[in-house]
């Protein structure tokens, strides 16, 4: 019976060994492991990239940083006023007090009513009817004329000849884009031809009795 017990002790040691066979089946995981090495070393490799990104963040911030350290231009809403330039506007008429009640108007009158008309001086005549009026008007269409006495043509041409706007500016006599009369201040011994804008009568007889002529 010893026999007996102890053969089924044995036989149940194979079992025993057969079920822990598929233990044995774990070293099949470090082929996996052998098999994502490569993959490591791709990562590896990609990491140059990572640093060529980390540089062009850094130039970011260094031109960022250069930004920062231009000078401001300055702007409209940069303005602001001096320090005490602007005051605020009294609140009149809330609460008590000169400025409360009466709001500075003091009590019953004309003054303290609504409003008064601009020039209005209680019941006066105003200051518009009391002041004198001048008399007469002003001409919108008269002419000023730049002067030219004949004593002046004969300094300007002491031999002669013609005498003309353009002429006189040239030598300083006139300004330019104005208009000329000639006076008749003065003598005249040479002849001129004179053109200009206008000519006195009394200087018209002296210039044709000196032999000259005007147009």
């Amino acid at each position: 019976m010893a026999d007996e017990k102890e053969t089924p002790k044995k036989a149940a040691a194979p079992k025993a060994a057969a079920a822990k066979a598929p233990a044995a089946k774990k070293a099949a995981p470090a082929k996996v492991a052998a098999d994502k090495a490569p993959a490591a070393k791709a990562s590896t490799t990609k990491a140059p990239a990572k640093s060529t990104a980390a540089k062009a963040s850094t130039a970011k911030k260094s031109s960022s940083d250069d930004v920062v350290s231009r000078p401001q231009v300055l702007k409209m809403h940069h303005l602001r006023p001096a320090a005490g330039a602007k005051k605020d506007r009294m609140r009149v008429g809330r609460g008590e007090g000169s400025k409360g009640k009466t709001a500075g108007r003091g009590t019953k009158g004309t003054k303290a009513r609504y409003n008064m008309r601009v020039g209005f001086e209680g019941g006066n005549i105003n200051f518009v009817m009391r002041a004198p009026k001048l008399r007469g008007f002003k001409n919108p269409f008269r002419v000023e004329y730049q002067v030219v006495n004949l004593e002046k043509l004969a300094e300007l041409y002491p031999k002669g000849g013609d005498v003309t706007i353009a002429d006189l500016v040239s030598k300083g006599a006139v300004r330019k884009n104005e208009k000329v009369k000639v006076l008749g201040q003065g003598d005249i011994t040479v002849k001129l031809n004179v053109v200009v804008d206008k000519v006195s009568g009394s200087a018209e007889q002296k210039i044709v009795a000196a032999g000259g002529s005007v147009q």
